[in-house]
């Protein structure tokens, strides 16, 4: 039995398709779901979704929102999300080099606040892009987070 997958941003439908298995990123950790699963209303962190289809993982990098599930229906509303596949890695990489080095000069308040989000947004699609294949990015040197 499947999963019926559909993942919206408020400018697009970005997938709609059927699916073995889901992991969600949540703000209370990571979260798998198979069919059968149970009702299940969960706030999405920063970070990636992973959607098994006969047994190839695809993924994508989601920057939060909201996932509901219910009777083999899995629907997820994102503030953004790309695809792994749609995102360059040598330009994921330059940007997540420069957000840690911008948090890492932050001075507090807004500023710490607003750079966090990029770093955080920034490692979203690294680790996307890094979990299709870890070949093309590798870890940028150095990366603690």
């Amino acid at each position: 039995m499947t999963l019926n997958l559909r993942v919206m941003t408020p400018n697009q439908v970005v997938r709609n398709s059927e699916a073995q298995e889901v992991i969600l990123s949540t703000s209370s950790g990571q979260i798998g779901v198979l069919s059968n699963h149970a009702p299940l209303l969960a706030a999405l962190d920063i970070g990636t979704l992973k959607i098994r289809i006969d047994g190839q993982w695809s993924i994508l990098a989601l920057m939060g929102g909201f996932a509901v599930v219910d009777e083999n229906r899995v629907t997820v509303l994102a503030n953004e999300a790309d695809e792994a596949v749609n995102i360059d890695p040598q330009q994921a990489r330059e940007v997540y080099l420069r957000a840690r080095a911008e948090l890492a000069q932050a001075k507090g308040g807004k500023q710490t606040i607003e750079a966090n989000l990029a770093f955080r947004r920034a490692k979203a699609r690294l680790d996307a892009v890094a979990a299709l294949a870890p070949e093309r990015t590798g870890p940028p040197r150095g990366m603690t987070q």
